[in-house]
């Protein structure tokens, strides 16, 4: 039944009161009328008579009452029922609470409504929302209520209802009561499972008398469904925050990702994925897999039964397959059973790495490394980044050759010969990268090493350099020894090394590049070595000075060496200071 058919219902109900009350009291008045006549005729009216009339019309009067306030109550029932299946209804809550606010001033003649819920940290009940008479929405700083009342109903979980709280011997004492000079005050507690998560708090600082315990109960029991439509509400924020934070990580995945149904259905993908395979125009929710995938082998049906039989994940398997407008792509691909919360399979989740640039660019450095030193490959994104250039600053430069080298060739076999040189090339490189220095080249039987170069910079490079000359030195003794060779078949490194300025970098043609060392500092140290007799090591004045706390020396004085006017002020390293 409509709320207009009850209206009507409710109005012809009290219309017939009305003309039933008229009745009596009309034949009331026509028998208090006729009284005198039938008394000059000894006549007179049954006992009783006049006061039944008045009884039925104190009856009809009371019906009339009773009916008013059961249509009051029902249309009340009924507006909170309307009321609570809105708040079932939607899961914006602020909305549904200023509807339910306005709805609970408008039944109950509150002048201000107010909602309070539990903080689930703290406990303590916080300002959610209020609403006046007028339908306004007010702010915290007009929260003026009962904060006793508000209290009490939060910790008993008790409703209450007051006619005059200034009268009241339960709150009058109370400054917010004598304060706000609160009247009608009627709080219920907002509960779940016997937890009390919230509290309805209404009031009126003029009227007295204003709530019924009637309205008591109706609140108490709208608040009920209240408390849970809240807990939804605020269940469904925080899913939505988990599903926003959820697509924000999976849209930022730099890996591809796809999902798919027990039917091969694809229920989720991923931008990288729809990058990657080049089915970026939204089609791909909902087709086949392997319509989205390009033609793979035969591996992949088999890896999919696998995971799907046995529920096994499998892992880095890669597949080269042909992807419209991209040509051949390297994939690899993690397979593994997608599982619901009982732990039953629904389908398959597939994540696809793009290995297509990252193969290239391994083959294309792969490349290099065969006239590049290790050093400078290492940490190189591409071969792009192999630019012809360099750098101007002080470094240290280490000439080794190998003494004697060219008379000792010509007595032995080429194939033991490259067998020896390789040995003392091994013992020279184990000595430089011990220091951390960078190997420039092999020169017949001779050894470049930079110190501080601009792709390895280092503080104490002349110091690195001389510890990986003695370091050379010792070691070829200790292979010397090692083998028990005689003296005479004994070979030694003459090594020089310079401090100074020179440009590192890419030297070449951009078809073949040589990463080495130029200036007149290189050229130094090479005469140095060139002035070294076997075993011996020359250091440079300007080396000298910044190792001279750590290293002994015997001052050679000025020398002169081939292709320099001047004398160049020489020390033989002896070794390092303990």
């Amino acid at each position: 039944m409509s709320n207009s058919t009850t209206r009507v219902d409710t109005t012809e109900v009290l219309d017939k009161f009305k003309k039933a009350r008229k009745l009596v009291q009309d034949l009331t008045n026509v028998l208090r009328s006729q009284r005198q006549a039938l008394k000059e005729r000894n006549l007179s009216l049954p006992p009783g008579t006049t006061s039944a009339l008045g009884d039925i019309l104190q009856h009809i009067e009371e019906l009339e009452k009773s009916t008013v306030l059961m249509a009051t109550e029902r249309d009340q029932f009924r507006a909170l029922a309307d009321t609570a299946a809105l708040v079932n209804s939607t899961l914006d809550t602020t909305q549904v609470l200023n509807e339910v606010m306005d709805t609970i001033i408008k039944l109950t003649k509150a002048e201000r409504g107010y909602l309070m819920l539990r903080d689930e940290e703290t406990g303590e009940l916080t300002f959610r929302i209020a609403r006046n008479m007028d339908r306004e929405t007010l702010d915290d700083k007009a929260f003026e209520v009962s904060r006793t009342i508000v209290r009490q109903v939060a910790e008993t979980g008790e409703a209450i209802v007051t006619t005059d709280a200034l009268a009241d011997p339960r709150f009058s004492a109370q400054e917010s009561v004598v304060t706000l000079n609160l009247r009608s005050i009627l709080c219920v507690p907002l509960k779940l499972k016997d937890r009390v998560t919230g509290v309805i708090y209404a009031d009126n600082r003029i009227q007295r008398g204003l709530f019924r315990e009637s309205q008591r109960d109706l609140l108490a029991a709208f608040a009920d469904q209240a408390a849970v439509a809240i807990q939804n509400a605020q269940l469904f924020e925080s899913v939505s925050e988990m599903k926003n934070l959820q697509d924000d990580i999976f849209a930022s995945i730099t890996s591809g990702v796809i999902t798919a149904d027990v039917e091969d259905k694809v229920t989720l993908i991923n931008n990288a994925a729809e990058q990657i395979l080049n089915v970026g125009d939204g089609s791909a929710v909902g087709a086949k897999l392997n319509d989205i995938l390009p033609p793979l082998d035969a591996r992949f049906d088999a890896v999919v039964e696998q995971v799907r039989q046995k529920e096994q994940q499998i892992r880095a398997v890669e597949f080269e397959p042909q992807v419209p407008e991209r040509g051949q792509i390297n994939l690899s691909m993690n397979l593994s059973p997608l599982k619901d919360a009982e732990d039953a399979t629904q389908g398959i989740a597939i994540v696809l790495d793009d290995l297509t640039e990252q193969k290239r660019r391994e083959a294309q450095i792969a490349g290099v490394r065969r006239y590049l030193p290790p050093e400078v490959v290492d940490g190189l994104t591409g071969v792009d980044a192999l630019k012809l250039g360099g750098t101007r600053q002080e470094v240290s430069i280490l000439f080794g050759d190998i003494r004697g080298f060219s008379t000792y060739s010509e007595k032995i076999p080429p194939e033991r010969l490259i067998e020896t040189i390789n040995t003392y090339f091994t013992i020279a490189s184990d000595a430089i990268h011990l220091q951390e220095g960078v190997i420039d080249k092999f020169m017949g039987d001779a050894v470049m090493a930079l110190f501080n170069p601009n792709i390895r910079p280092q503080k104490d490079h002349a110091l690195r350099a001389v510890r990986a000359a003695l370091a050379m030195r010792a070691d070829m003794e200790s292979h010397h020894e090692k083998l028990k060779m005689a003296a005479k078949d004994r070979l030694e490194f003459g090594i020089g090394v310079h401090t100074g300025d020179a440009v590192t970098g890419n030297i070449g043609s951009p078809d073949r590049l040589d990463y080495s060392a130029l200036g007149g500092t290189v050229n130094l140290a090479k005469r140095l070595q060139e002035n070294a007799g076997p075993g011996q090591i020359l250091i440079s004045d300007a080396t000298y000075r910044q190792v001279k706390q750590h290293v002994e020396v015997e001052d050679l004085g000025p020398v002169q060496v081939k292709g320099i006017a001047e004398p160049v002020q020489a020390y033989e390293l002896l070794k390092i200071k303990s």
